[in-house]
């Protein structure tokens, strides 16, 4: 490489990172925009269930083939990306393989003979993917949330993983010195039979290109994800360290409700005693959610990681009954209204200017939230620790408890709850007759 080579390398370099570093920064304050909550309790537990869930993919494995080809890509994709190292030195200083005289011939090629098998397997891994997505059609991959862009995007990552992989191959194969060596080189000496009847500044003009376009396939790879459900690639990490880890199917309490519980409760409490005097004049806590601001940030993680597998979905016997409900569908039209809400607060200067919508009623229906039989079967499918079954119930809080808007049935049996102690309409001396039935 010479002088020039170098100094668009790190422009390159300097531009790709910059935007992402841009983004990144867009996506945390999108999740900040939710409500606090304290999931630093059990450092311990946080980080095995990281360490089990994000980077042993033990959840994936529970459907076997999926799981063993997305491990294969997984690692073999981290592992290969090592190499990036290498690229990134060799671009700022204008070197070739810098590494291989510090590390010798026999330890750097079977780092790069590694690299080089893990690459082959990730292809033919990627391949698979692409025939069950597109040949077999699975059915949780044909769902109806699954329009033009969802479906697209998984083929799009897919693109990009099969380029990748073969420039890196081509690479090595195009290396004169790097083939005539003979170490390191088990799978890319294949690909360079098929260069042979090129020259020696032919084969150097493919190496060249082969680095560029792999370097520049990296940082569009890098600064796609954030489009992309493949954000999950780095958000998992957190996503499943901040996981809920209380047993499934614990509901959380609001604390105004708590209260004003326990003071009924009390036979000592004063119910005409003033309220506790609250800073400034803030509005009273709104009772659920109807909008991304009212779910907590760890909820909003939770939109941003979801990979749309459908596994959630497959497996909820809501939707496997007819019924709309769709987990998966939750999580992507919260990270859609969250997509919005975040633009508009950055057409806006940093504020959000009502647009006259929420996420309850606008995105998501109240037929979709009633049809949820809260069984937490789409938490428990989840491979990376997603929680919709918390959006569901908070907006089921609000709907309740803010717009008094149940089912009837669930209105009657709350009616009976309140006048006659049981969901039954009994009188108060009979409401245990039901044991008797």
């Amino acid at each position: 490489m010479d002088y020039l080579s170098s100094v668009l390398f790190v422009f390159t370099l300097v531009i790709g990172v910059g935007f992402f570093a841009t983004n990144v920064r867009k996506l945390i304050r999108n999740i900040k925009l939710g409500k606090k909550i304290d999931r630093t309790d059990n450092k311990s537990a946080r980080w095995k269930n990281m360490i089990r869930v994000a980077l042993g993919q033990s959840k994936m494995v529970s459907r076997p083939i999926a799981g063993v080809l997305h491990i294969i890509v997984y690692v073999g994709f981290i592992i290969i990306n090592v190499e990036l190292l290498e690229i990134v030195v060799d671009g700022i200083l204008g070197t070739h393989r810098v590494f291989q005289p510090f590390l010798g011939d026999t330890l750097y090629g079977f780092l790069i003979g590694t690299f080089e098998v893990l690459a082959l397997l990730v292809f033919i891994s990627v391949i698979i993917f692409w025939l069950r997505r597109n040949i077999a059609r699975l059915k949780r991959f044909m769902s109806q949330e699954m329009t033009r862009w969802p479906k697209n995007d998984g083929n799009y990552i897919l693109y990009f993983e099969m380029v990748l992989m073969s420039l890196f191959l081509v690479m090595n194969a195009a290396d004169v010195s790097f083939q005539q060596a003979g170490v390191g080189n088990p799978i890319s000496q294949y690909v360079a039979s098929w260069l042979s009847g090129f020259r020696v500044e032919q084969l150097h003009t493919i190496e060249t290109w082969a680095w560029w376009l792999h370097i520049i396939g990296i940082l569009i790879f890098l600064n796609y994800l954030y489009y992309s459900k493949h954000l999950h690639i780095l958000l998992a990490f957190p996503n499943t360290f901040y996981a809920n880890l209380n047993p499934k199917g614990k509901f959380t309490n609001l604390e105004s409700v708590t209260k004003e519980v326990k003071m009924m409760m009390d036979p000592n409490a004063d119910p005409y005693a003033e309220p506790e005097a609250s800073s400034g004049d803030e509005m009273p806590e709104k009772f659920g959610a109807s909008d991304v601001a009212d779910l907590n940030w760890v909820q909003l993680l939770n939109a941003y990681t979801c990979t749309e597998c459908g596994r959630c979905t497959s497996s909820c016997p809501a939707n496997l009954t007819g019924k709309k409900l769709s987990p998966r569908a939750i999580m992507m039209k919260t990270r859609d209204r969250l997509e919005e809400v975040g633009k508009n607060i950055d057409l806006n200067r940093g504020v959000f200017v009502d647009d006259g919508k929420q996420l309850l009623g606008d995105y998501i229906t109240p037929e979709e939230l009633w049809a949820c039989t809260s069984c937490n079967a789409c938490v428990e499918e989840c491979p990376i620790e997603i929680d919709p079954l918390s959006i569901i119930m908070d907006m089921r809080r609000y709907l309740v408890m803010e717009q008094s808007a149940a089912p009837q049935e669930l209105n009657m049996m709350m009616t009976n709850i309140e006048n006659n102690g049981a969901p039954w309409q009994y009188s108060q001396m009979d409401r245990l007759n039901w044991k008797d039935e």
